[in-house]
């Protein structure tokens, strides 16, 4: 419910003052049912089966976009070339109407499958098995059966999924538990609805994932108040933008300051932090309007012919909620992500581990 209500976060998010406080009492109370509710699954009543493969989460506790799609897919090719067989899975925004686990293609229709997994499925060619549906238990057994060469899943989101049983990497298993951070940060560091987190800032993790630091360092770091677990920094460069209704015609981004007055260029983006694009096409030198949109945005033709520019610049994201808009000045920035060998090694080393809960007598 709260992420479909905050689809902008507020102001009062970033900042302690007197809205933040006014609702305090609410954040406490939802403090208190997360409490519950985790002493509810630690007691593992229901005890349901784990996952037969490790699983690999990459989740943020802050409400709101930090980053996570790029991240999935870099894993997913990284672990292919280093031998591994990876399969993903999705809640899959938008795709709340599927009655069973969908697979998705690059063909896929994204308000159906949700944009973020249709924008796996097409960067990475349809290479690996993506699976979407709410419960993620099931689009793990539907996954595992049509493909049952997989040898680990990455989960896209999930780290408030109690029904996803794993035993992480910090307690002797395989699953490991990656919470992603941007350069907001938590913000005020509050709980829902007074501040943007899901889940306390002190919540455990195997490993955090920093992006979009202001340096940018490559390789391993450390943050005092993510109690001594790892934390990597993931160092992202936006690729040479095409334009969207021919691929094929590409123009650098130097080329498009040079070609386009500030006035005449505008930058879209409906993601959880439009901010980070805006300004990393700013870093290589592009000005012009900006229009920050809600995440998950649907776009129409009606949309695009109200912006007054000559070019348009879009996320890849965006792209595919775009594909039967034709409109020559729209361009599709694409965005790349390395991953440092610091985190493969060690992560690697996690998934050899023989599985905790397999016992021989």
């Amino acid at each position: 419910m709260a992420l479909s209500i905050f689809r902008n976060a507020p102001r009062f998010w970033e900042r302690r003052g007197p809205t933040s406080l006014l609702l305090w009492p609410l954040a406490y109370l939802y403090g208190c049912i997360l409490r519950i509710r985790k002493i509810f699954f630690d007691l593992d009543i229901a005890r349901p089966k784990p996952a037969p493969v490790p699983i690999i989460i990459v989740g943020n506790i802050r409400v709101g976009g930090t980053g996570k799609t790029p991240i999935v897919i870099a894993l997913a090719d990284r672990l292919s070339q280093l031998g591994w067989k990876p399969a993903i899975i999705s809640r899959g925004y938008g795709s709340s109407t599927q009655k069973l686990p969908l697979q998705v293609k690059s063909s896929s229709d994204p308000s159906i499958a949700g944009d973020e997994p249709v924008l796996i499925a097409k960067r990475t060619h349809d290479q690996f098995p993506i699976w979407v549906f709410q419960n993620r238990r099931e689009s793990i057994t539907a996954l595992l059966k049509a493909s049952p060469d997989v040898n680990v899943i990455i989960s896209d989101d999930g780290l408030q999924h109690r029904g996803l049983v794993r035993w992480p990497a910090r307690e002797g298993g395989r699953d490991i538990e990656f919470v992603v951070r941007d350069n907001r940060g938590e913000g005020n560091r509050f709980l829902l609805p007074a501040g943007p987190l899901r889940e306390p800032a002190s919540r455990e993790r195997d490993a955090t994932l920093q992006t979009n630091l202001t340096e940018q360092l490559s390789g391993e770091i450390k943050y005092e108040h993510f109690q001594g677990r790892r934390a990597f920094n993931l160092v992202s460069q936006l690729g040479t933008p095409y334009q969207l209704n021919n691929p094929a015609n590409t123009q650098s981004t130097k080329q498009i300051a040079e070609r386009f007055l500030p006035k005449n260029i505008a930058m879209v983006a409906g993601l959880g932090n439009p901010k980070r694009f805006f300004d990393d096409l700013v870093k290589l030198g592009i000005t012009g309007k900006q229009f920050p949109l809600p995440d998950h945005f649907g776009y129409t033709p009606e949309f695009f012919k109200g912006i007054k520019a000559d070019c348009i610049l879009i996320t890849e994201k965006d792209a595919v909620k775009c594909t039967n808009i034709h409109d020559d000045r729209i361009w599709v920035v694409p965005l790349s992500l390395h991953l440092p060998d610091s985190l493969m090694d060690w992560m690697q080393s996690i998934l050899h581990r023989p599985d905790p809960r397999r016992y021989t007598l």
